[in-house]
């Protein structure tokens, strides 16, 4: 109880001088982890929370289900379909060359890891986390053709990789007695059984909220409410009936999108907020409980894989896929560099630390190092950098560039709490 009223202190604490805060150059998950280490064992020795503790792989369970739910919530694909190839070559050519390069990198560089452990690596390290580098997305001066295509990738990466991270974390983790086949089987019939329930559940949210609003039996924070409650039914029912949590609370919020239009974006923002914290709160926590031990497992290896795939693993395949875009090289270079990795990785790196596996655990120090070299190298980067670059844009004064071209916006992740303004 004692942690709990210290999380809840930070978290006060640092919301009544966020303002204050937005002005410095560093993100907030790079604070939130600083400040777990500062509170850690290791230092004042005054958060002492257990990484097996039940609590928080559930934390961080519902708070990726949540965020999963609105990130697909918060897409409006009809809208941006004029101008999303520019996403759309990220999604669907530059994620998928993400996990391969990253499944290669991982078998170059980690001699003790076989290619399903490598393959799982790669995906779990694969999707972005726009809000590592909140100043790139939020900073008008970058173009907003730039910053929404980084926008939208982070929004919809993470619940793309959910089905690959199933497969390739069933087969490491899975009992060494049952058949490669088997253990397949059952990863797929996990991520079907989930996208039903998340359709059914996405179908229902987004038939009655409409209609009980057109009979004023509700509000839109009843509204909040019942999306925020059916985005957390959809995640535990699907676990439940056996299913995949993580797809069924994607399928469902995307579901309620193509149902309810743009007025979803309201009804989701109570999920969305509670995600946050969730977010602020892992993040706290794997400052005080994480990274010193992953810090203590580190070895050349590891300092090796986590910067080949923070650069090389994402720079190349965000080449690759933007051939024939026209954007000029410093565009293509900033776009590859500000795919940091984060939330999505951190929590899927939670899951198979909970198999109890001595694999799972060597993987966990890898991701938990890649993620801290992430948070430390995105976040004091953030800001000076998309600052050089809307210079650069802006000195160019070519508005034919293909940089220049217009996208509509989509709301940014936590939109009324930015860190930067």
């Amino acid at each position: 109880m004692d942690d709990i009223a210290i999380l809840a202190v930070i978290l006060a604490s640092v919301s009544v001088v966020r303002v204050q805060i937005s002005r410095l150059p560093i993100t907030g998950p790079l604070l939130f982890v600083l400040i777990g280490m500062a509170l850690s064992p290791d230092a004042l020795d005054i958060l002492d929370i257990g990484i097996e503790d039940e609590g928080i792989l559930l934390t961080a369970e519902l708070t990726l289900g949540l965020l999963l739910f609105s990130d697909a919530a918060r897409i409006n694909a009809s809208t941006l379909r004029k101008s999303l190839s520019l996403p759309t070559r990220l999604l669907a050519i530059g994620l998928p060359l993400s996990i391969g390069l990253g499944t290669v990198i991982a078998m170059v560089t980690l001699t003790d890891v076989n290619w399903a452990a490598a393959a799982l690596l790669g995906a779990v390290l694969a999707p972005t986390d726009a809000a590592l580098g909140q100043a790139v997305v939020s900073n008008e001066k970058v173009p907003v053709r730039v910053r929404q295509t980084l926008n939208v990738e982070s929004g919809l990466n993470d619940g793309l990789v959910v089905p690959i991270v199933a497969v390739f974390g069933a087969l490491v983790t899975g009992d060494v007695l049952e058949s490669r086949s088997s253990i397949v089987g059952e990863a797929v019939g996990e991520i079907l059984i989930g996208a039903a329930v998340g359709l059914a559940l996405g179908q229902l949210i987004g038939r009655v909220n409409p209609w009980v609003h057109k009979k004023k039996w509700t509000d839109l924070g009843g509204a909040q409410l019942v999306a925020f409650s059916v985005a957390v039914t959809a995640f535990t029912a699907a676990t439940t009936f056996g299913g995949n949590g993580f797809i069924a609370a994607f399928v469902c919020g995307l579901t309620v999108r193509a149902l309810i239009g743009e007025k979803t974006e309201d009804h989701v923002e109570l999920a969305e907020n509670v995600g946050q914290i969730g977010a602020e709160v892992t993040f706290v926590v794997f400052g005080a409980t994480m990274v010193v031990p992953a810090l203590q497992g580190l070895s050349f290896e590891i300092v090796l894989f986590s910067l080949a795939i923070l650069t090389l693993g994402r720079i190349l395949p965000v080449r690759l896929a933007m051939i024939g875009t026209e954007l000029k090289p410093w565009t293509v270079l900033f776009i590859g560099w500000f795919g940091p990795r984060g939330l999505a990785s951190l929590l899927f790196g939670l899951i198979i630390l909970e198999k109890e596996t001595e694999t799972g655990d060597g993987l966990f120090t890898i991701i938990a190092v890649t993620i801290f070299f992430s948070v430390v190298l995105h976040g004091i980067t953030a800001a000076p950098l998309s600052n050089i670059y809307s210079k650069w844009f802006t000195r160019q004064g070519h508005p034919e560039m293909a940089e220049a071209g217009h996208m509509p916006e989509s709301p940014i992740r936590w939109r009324l709490n930015k860190w930067h303004r």
